[in-house]
This record gives structure tokens, C-alpha cells and sequence, in this order.
């Protein structure tokens, strides 16, 4: 009789246990069933009102099932519902810190309310546990621009370049920032250029500027002497005046203005010229623009199409330059290879083209005569910041030109730069 009543009690018990299992398994399948017809929902009906209920509904049953919580943040978010969706959030955080998205999420909900000082703690946070996120890296760099934190904003970019220094999107940032940086400099420019054609040269071109750089763009003021001799003589001889600016027009791009003037037959009498330049993903630029000149026989105008990439340290630019003389086209084009060290000051340079174009200071006055010419140019250049302060570069380029139809001469220019910074 003992032992009926002990092997009742037992299956009693199992029969008990069999059912708790069984309820514990339906309630997670009709948890894990709610949790996917909310994700469903928001992604088609987009009920965001009724995925809450639903929600609320999964978490009562489940209450340590997690993702509730992150769904019921989210949904509360679409429909602005600022602190349910922050408890949320920061619930789910708090029991799983890692996670990627409930961190995005929470993020962008402090950017968005502009509650930036919490947003840059998350963000500080979020890279600590994702080291490799370019995302919260973004992030940073957002709200950092957002607080108008400039000094900061440039010193992680610095400190993202140290971490990549392949990556060329860090490096067009870094040259965009150092662009808007209050500066002014002092500088002074001098070309010497000789040839190989007997009697002829050689040519001198002397420059003063002052270049005054603001968040807004960059103004340059320049004056320009420029003496020509043949024989030991100077035939032609004069002064041009010029001003310069880029202005940053958004974001991602900004304008070139310039224009210069001269009474002088050594230079042209009138030089206009506007670019509009886009800087795009990954380091690309595009610029497209167009450039007049007014010599004392002719006018000029030129369309110039340009592409520019940043590769780690180096940045590529190649340039065309399309125009017209008589009803007849002649191309140019110029292609500029730059590895940069510590600043956009530090650089050595290589250069090479063909043809004749509004860019070429030296030989500016003789655009007329030397449009319908060929010319093959190279060069290479090394430019140093010393002591915070002062700025020089040397340059030396080669150019095989003609003077007439089928007669060439060769040039060599030397070319020496020294600025003051302050």
C-alpha cells in the first residue's frame, strides 16, 4: 500500500513537471512568434503605436526576453516619444552593453534631441567596445562638429590618421579642416627661367602675397614684377596685380574666384577665372570651372575639367584644359602627384603636362603665341614648414617648348618660395 501511494506521488510530480515544461516551451514560442510579427510590422505596416502594445504584451509574458526591450525603444523612438524610448535603450544597454545596435540607436537619439554631451559620452563608449567602427568613428567627428569643437575635431582626426594612415577619407577631412584654420602668412615668390635658345632670356618673375585663411574660405592678395631680357637687355617689363579666394560654399564643396590685372604687355591685361570643386567618398574631388583672358590681341576662354584623389599620404590630380584659337582646338593637360608628411605645408611634389594653359604664371604673357604650340613639361618640387612659422620650397621644371612649327627650345625655370605664418 506504501509503495501505491509512493509511485502516485511520483507520476503526480512528473506529470507536473512534463506540463511546466511544456507551458515554459509554448511561452517561448509564442514569444519568439510576437517578436517576429513586431519586426515584421515595422517593416512593412510600419504601425509603430501597435508594435508598443505588442511589445508591452511580449514583455509582460517574457519579461527577461531582452529584445522587447530594444524593439519597445525603437518603436517609441519613430514616434518621438524621446524619454520612453531613451528608458528603453538604456535598459537593454544596461544588461547588454556590446551590443552594436542598441548603441547606434541611442546615439542617434541624443544627436537628433541635440543632447550632444551625452551623445559624445555614448559615442566615447561605443568606439572603447568597437574599435573598428567607421560608423562610431563618424559619429565622433559629428558631434564634435556639431559643438563647434574645431581644435578637437582636427586632433582626432590627427589621431584617426596615426590609427590609418591608408585611409584617404581621414586624410581629405584632415586638409579640409586645416584649410578653415585661422591663419594668416606673408610670403614672397621668385622664378628664374632660362633657355637654350642664343640671346634669348632670361626671364624673371618676382611675387609678393598675403594670404589670409578663415572658416569661411581664403582671400590672397597678390603683387607680381615681372622682367624679361634678351641679349642682356630687358625687353619687356611690368607690374600685375591679382586677388584669389576659395570659399567654402557647404559641407563638401567649395568655389575658386579669381581675377588679376595688368596694364603691361608682359602680362596679360585681363585674367578671370571660377572653379567649383566637389569633394565626394573615399577621397575623390571634382572640380569644373572656366578661365578668360583678355591679351592685348585676344580673348580666351577656357573650360577646365579636373579629378583629384587621396591615396594614404598622396594625392593625384589630373587637369584638362579645353580651348579654342582661329576655330581650331588645343587641348592641354596637367597631371600633379603630392606626398604630404606632417602638414598640408610638408610635401614633395612631381609634375608633368602637355600644352599650353591660363595656370602657367611664368609664361602667362605668351599664351597667345603658345596655345597652338606644343609643349612637354615635368618638374618636382620639396616644400618644408620650419618652426611653426616659416614656409619655403624650391622647384625646379623642364619644358620642351616650340617657338615656331617644328622648332623646339628647351626651358628651364627654377622657382623659390618663402612664407611667414602667424
Amino acid at each position: 500500500m506504501i509503495q501505491n501511494k509512493i509511485l502516485t506521488t511520483a507520476s503526480l510530480i512528473l506529470i507536473l513537471v512534463f506540463m511546466s515544461n511544456q507551458n515554459l516551451s509554448a511561452q517561448k514560442i509564442d514569444s519568439d512568434s510576437l517578436l517576429t510579427v513586431i519586426i515584421k510590422d515595422m517593416q512593412t505596416t510600419k504601425n509603430y503605436e501597435k508594435n508598443i502594445q505588442k511589445a508591452l504584451l511580449g514583455k509582460k509574458i517574457a519579461p527577461t526576453y531582452l529584445d522587447y526591450y530594444l524593439l519597445l525603444g525603437r518603436n517609441y523612438d519613430l514616434v518621438k516619444k524621446n524619454d520612453s524610448a531613451r528608458f528603453y535603450y538604456k535598459y537593454y544597454i544596461d544588461k547588454s552593453p556590446t551590443n552594436y545596435d542598441a548603441l547606434n540607436y541611442l546615439i542617434n537619439l541624443e544627436l537628433e534631441t541635440k543632447n550632444y554631451k551625452e551623445a559624445e559620452s555614448i559615442i566615447d563608449k561605443a568606439i572603447e567596445l568597437h574599435p573598428e567602427s567607421k560608423n562610431f568613428e563618424q559619429k565622433k567627428l559629428t558631434v564634435l562638429q556639431l559643438q563647434k569643437e574645431q581644435k578637437r575635431e582636427y586632433e582626432y582626426l590627427k589621431k584617426l590618421q596615426l590609427k590609418n594612415p591608408n585611409d584617404d577619407a581621414v586624410t581629405q577631412l584632415i586638409f579640409q579642416m586645416e584649410s578653415k584654420l585661422k591663419s594668416d602668412r606673408l610670403g614672397a615668390t621668385y622664378s628664374y627661367t632660362t633657355f637654350d635658345r642664343k640671346g634669348y632670356g632670361p626671364w624673371h618673375l618676382l611675387g609678393f602675397q598675403y594670404i589670409r585663411e578663415r572658416q569661411w574660405g581664403s582671400l590672397t592678395g597678390h603683387i607680381n614684377y615681372a622682367d624679361r631680357l634678351s641679349s642682356g637687355q630687358s625687353i619687356a617689363n611690368g607690374i600685375q596685380y591679382e586677388l584669389e579666394s576659395y570659399l567654402f560654399t557647404s559641407k563638401n564643396n567649395y568655389s575658386y574666384l579669381g581675377a588679376a590685372y595688368s596694364n603691361d604687355l608682359v602680362f596679360p591685361k585681363l585674367r578671370l577665372g571660377y572653379s567649383f570643386y566637389q569633394n565626394f567618398k573615399k577621397g575623390w574631388e571634382g572640380d569644373l570651372g572656366i578661365r578668360y583672358l583678355k591679351t592685348q590681341d585676344n580673348d580666351f576662354t577656357t573650360v577646365v575639367l579636373g579629378a583629384g584623389k587621396y591615396i594614404g599620404s598622396y594625392w593625384i590630380n589630373l587637369r584638362t584644359f579645353i580651348q579654342s584659337d582661329n576655330n581650331n582646338w588645343y587641348p592641354a593637360v596637367s597631371l600633379n602627384i603630392r606626398y604630404y608628411f606632417d602638414t598640408r605645408f610638408d610635401y614633395v611634389t612631381l609634375t608633368s603636362g602637355y600644352g599650353s594653359s591660363p595656370e602657367e604664371r611664368t609664361t602667362l604673357g605668351q599664351f597667345n603665341e603658345r596655345i597652338s604650340l606644343d609643349s612637354y613639361r615635368m618638374g618636382a618640387g620639396y616644400y618644408k614648414m620650419f618652426h611653426k612659422h616659416y614656409i619655403a620650397g624650391l622647384q625646379v621644371t623642364y619644358n620642351k617648348q616650340e617657338y615656331v612649327r617644328n622648332l623646339t627650345q628647351n626651358e628651364l625655370e627654377l622657382s623659390l618660395m618663402l612664407q611667414y605664418k602667424f
